[in-house]
């Protein structure tokens, strides 16, 4: 492999004081000191470290309260590395690896004490769940990680051995993303440590300075996401810092003892490290010592550093050590000094060496290139990029350097003006507190590509349109079941000047259609559409019939292919009036250069048509017909008590006058053709004429007709009597609707200007429940622009569970940017507290359970940690496993007698079925 850089492209962590990176840079920056020194030796705590969103991640809570914490919490880490980096790794088309240490903390221990409160856990069981060899496989199992899953030990160094294998491992091909990092966590917090030289008896670490005498303990977890350099600046990724080499040694036998420290072994390794990245000691400005702050620790690490760098220059590069700040975090330790440095380079600037006031005088700094600063020393970038050096000892000798440079400088595009934030969660509560967490923040595409394509998509969802920093509204709720989407076409009516500009300016499918419909009718109007409907030139063409109806038409059409285009494939099309041309030339029955032709010879044929006038009508068609006589007709039946009555103008001024003596509402349309009455007469054999000559096809997406309310039959769309009939006869939109909402599950979205049939749609009454119907084009009275009426569309049908191509949406790929990861909703688990109330289980089934009813759902109950077990609750929906399936079967036997086995369990998953199984087995 020619480049062997590696890209930092996500981390996380839990540090004393601070709950992720953002926190802990603060912390650094500011010079907090989180350390408790109030009960007992000083220490680190990690707050929270006992809360876990088990039901997240599939576990029953009486599985979750077995499982070492280091595990529960590095398992959300791993999912907040993964978000941190834009990767969601059930879509991401690579394989992730993990690679990963703990520190042994005795939790294992501690559910041994506590075995009372679940004596049929076996010794295997605590092991696995306790055990920190399973630290990384659990990690895999969990997200789905088909990489390597390594778990690494080697004391002190591990998480930075873990992260210099997990560069090897990327760079032999094994994984494309590597999660590497390690964990402390200790339930409850020892605080009877004092090693004499290495615990700091006043509870301050001070490496490096004259007065240190010794290190804190602390808790902390750490773990960077790894990329290939090459791939992550291809995938478009942030990359916020690069490896460029690493190695690992041991010290060997070179040294007074076992857990003594070797300057010639620690040179090697920082040497080895220089070697591989091929850089010049003195091109680098900062390391990240191991720094306890131990009178024997501190020098020769120094010494080995520079015997490493050579003594030629002196006083160049900074030395600090994390350590001083938040304490010693034994297995995280080497990658949260990882995450301290990359954070340096990325924000320019080297936090201080806390506690540092007068340099160890058994340290000859003075012939090193290393000098110390209690204050931040600022580390802009420059001609030359910045490299730092990480540094991790591990007691025992192994020995792990780490060699860093800046990231490159990565550019960004501006995107569209509007853009839809969509985020979901797995219950309302977590959904509520991630929109909350991006409510603070400023976004632009890029955090909308990294919303849209790098989580992943939860039941409960919201989404956000934003526009140039200003304030977000946001639409919530749960995702319903859905079968795809129906497209609505509207007629004539709801046209108005500048409608869909904003698209035609924004959106290059959208343009590129609409221009294919403005030159294809140019040759018979003398007048671009473009000029008509952007511009109002000529001001008053777009209420016509020649001018107005190619322009609903063209911008339905081309509005309807961007849809399509952002992978939103509509399952059923239906029209109203004009806007059925549309949904047969998307259905496949006209060609656009057909309908565009019929359009205009409708819009021709309906300007000469006499003049007469339209009333929309508050009544149902029964009462309607009755007030007809022989002039007027039926023009619309657009819901079961609306209906528009079409006619000579004398007559329908008559009918309107007398229903608005009876109390009854009437409005006259804005329009001076008696469209659909018998005015229409006169021109319908010249249009069937017409459509005779054009190639129609059977439809090839299925199209309710606006005219029967039925679905189109393939003879019916070929003939050129379907199409008279339908310039003549009554619109049956509300028999339509009716069909639509009976027989299909589908969205309804309103592909056209106004949102006449939005309305129509959400009052009619077969409409059931929460059934989304979606306008894409602002009414004419709307102020809203159009782009931002759409975008609210698209996360409309995001939200109701419609999937989009968001990527098709951007045109081309944008960069994945941090955006606030997903805010668990914790519970404790604690084994340290005796006093908790036994657990009872109660059947949550209407009917009496039996006593082997009430045995199975008690047993179900108490192995998961629930409180309520219905009968027909299967045991795995619930959480189970086959391992949680033997406890269950340890409690049976002793509370029935029952001899059953697992496989029991599987053939019989309900505590109803179980106590069948196991009656009759008696019986």
């Amino acid at each position: 492999m020619s480049d062997t850089r590696i890209a930092v492209v996500g981390m996380a962590g839990r540090f004393p004081g601070a709950s992720d990176v953002d926190g802990f840079w603060r912390l650094l920056a500011d010079g907090v000191d989180p350390l408790t020194r109030d009960r007992g030796p000083a220490h680190g705590l990690v707050a929270d470290g006992d809360l876990f969103d088990a039901a997240f991640f599939g576990y029953a809570p009486g599985e979750a309260l077995l499982i070492d914490p280091q595990q529960r919490v590095f398992l959300q880490c791993a999912w907040e590395a993964l978000e941190h980096a834009g990767c969601d790794p059930a879509t991401y088309p690579g394989v992730v690896g993990v690679y990963a240490g703990s520190g042994d903390t005795g939790y294992a221990e501690l559910l041994r004490q506590h075995r009372h409160r679940f004596p049929e856990v076996s010794e295997l069981q605590i092991r696995i769940a306790a055990g920190f060899d399973f630290l990384t496989s659990r990690v895999a199992y969990k997200l789905g990680l088909t990489g390597p899953a390594v778990t690494v030990q080697t004391a002190c160094s591990t998480s930075l051995v873990a992260v210099h294998t997990a560069v090897q491992s990327l760079l032999a091909g094994e994984c494309d993303l590597a999660l590497a990092g390690g964990i402390t966590l200790h339930v409850p917090f020892p605080v009877d440590e004092t090693e004499d030289g290495i615990i700091a008896p006043d509870g301050f670490c001070r490496a490096f300075d004259a007065d240190a005498r010794g290190t804190v303990p602390s808790d902390g977890a750490g773990i960077v996401a790894l990329k290939r350099l090459e791939d992550a600046l291809a995938d478009g990724d942030t990359v916020h810092a690069v490896i460029l080499g690493s190695a690992v040694t041991n010290d060997g036998f070179g040294k007074v003892g076992f857990t003594a420290p070797s300057v010639d072994g620690q040179a090697a390794a920082i040497r080895a490290a220089h070697l591989v990245s091929d850089v010049d000691a003195r091109s680098i400005g900062y390391v990240e010592a191991h720094g306890t702050g131990t009178p024997v620790g501190d020098p020769i690490e120094v010494a080995a550093l520079t015997k490493a760098f050579g003594a030629d220059e002196t006083g160049y590069c900074v030395l600090g050590s994390v350590k001083s700040s938040i304490g010693h975090t034994d297995a995280a330790a080497g990658v949260i000094g990882l995450i301290k440095t990359v954070l340096a380079l990325r924000e320019e600037s080297i936090p201080a060496t806390a506690h540092f006031r007068a340099p160890n005088p058994l340290i000859d700094f003075g012939s090193s290139p290393f000098v110390v600063r209690g204050t931040a020393t600022p580390w802009p970038r420059g001609t030359e990029p910045r490299r730092a050096g990480v540094n991790s000892l591990g007691i025992g000798g192994t020995n792990a350097h780490v060699v860093l440079e800046e990231a490159p400088v990565q550019a960004t595009t501006p995107g569209r003006p509007y853009q839809v934030l969509p985020v979901s969660a797995r219950t309302p509560e977590a959904l509520a507190a991630a929109v909350a967490r991006l409510d603070t923040r400023a976004h632009d595409a890029d955090t909308a590509w990294t919303l849209q394509t790098g989580r992943r998509v939860f039941e409960h969802r919201a989404f956000g349109v934003v526009h140039d920093g200003e304030p977000i509204t946001w639409s919530s709720g749960p995702v319903a079941p859905t079968g795809g989407v129906a497209f609505l076409f509207p007629g004539q009516g709801g046209q108005h000047v500048g409608m869909a500009r904003g698209l035609y300016r924004d959106e290059p499918v959208f343009r590129a259609e609409f221009d294919r419909c403005a030159e294809l009718a140019r040759p018979e109007l003398d007048v671009d559409l473009r000029t008509v409907v952007f511009e109002g030139d000529p001001a008053d063409l777009l209420s016509t019939m020649d001018i107005g109806q190619p322009a609903v038409f063209g911008v339905e059409y081309a509005l309807a292919k961007l849809l399509i285009s952002w992978g939103i494939t509509p399952k059923v099309v239906a029209g109203h009036s004009l806007g059925a041309y549309a949904a047969a030339a998307i259905a496949g029955v006209l060609s656009l250069p057909d309908a565009m032709a019929l359009v205009l010879e409708r819009g021709r044929l309906l300007g000469a048509v006499p003049d007469g006038a339209m009333l929309a009508v508050s009544l149902p068609e029964r009462d309607v017909l009755g007030l007809l006589g022989d002039e007027l007709s039926l023009a619309a039946l657009n819901s079961f008590d609306q209906c528009v009555v079409s006619g000579p103008a004398p007559a329908v001024d008559a009918v309107r006058r007398r229903l608005l003596a009876d109390g009854v509402e009437a409005r006259p349309l804005r329009i001076s053709t008696a469209a659909h009455s018998k005015l229409v007469d006169p021109v319908l054999a010249d249009y069937e004429k017409r459509v005779a000559k054009v190639h129609l096809r059977p439809p090839a997406i299925p199209w309710i007709s606006d005219r029967t309310g039925r679905f189109v039959g393939a003879d019916e769309a070929i003939d050129p009597a379907f199409w008279s009939a339908h310039l003549r006869e009554a619109v049956r939109f509300a028999d339509t609707l009716d069909t639509l909402l009976r027989h299909d599950d589908s969205v309804l979205v309103e592909i056209g200007p106004g949102r006449t049939l939005t309305g129509l749609a959400r009052r009619h009454p077969t409409r059931v429940g929460d059934r989304a119907v979606v306008p894409t084009m602002p009414h004419p009275a709307d102020e809203t622009p159009g782009p931002a009426v759409l975008m609210s569309a698209l996360g409309t049908l995001w939200q109701a569970g419609v999937p989009v191509d968001w990527a098709a949406v951007h045109g081309t790929p944008r960069r994945r940017v941090p955006v606030p990861t997903y805010p668990f909703q914790g519970r404790r688990f604690r084994l340290d507290v005796d006093d908790e109330p036994e657990h009872v289980v109660e059947v949550g089934s209407t009917t009496t359970a039996t006593p082997t009813e009430s045995a199975v759902a008690a047993a179900f109950g108490t192995i998961l940690g629930l409180r309520t077990v219905d009968l027909e609750d299967d045991f795995f929906d619930l959480g189970g496993d086959s391992m949680l399936a033997a406890r269950v079967v340890g409690l049976i036997r002793r509370d029935l007698g029952a001899e059953i086995g697992v496989r029991q369990v599987f053939r019989a998953s309900t505590a109803a079925a179980l106590a069948r199984l196991i009656d009759g087995s008696a019986g």
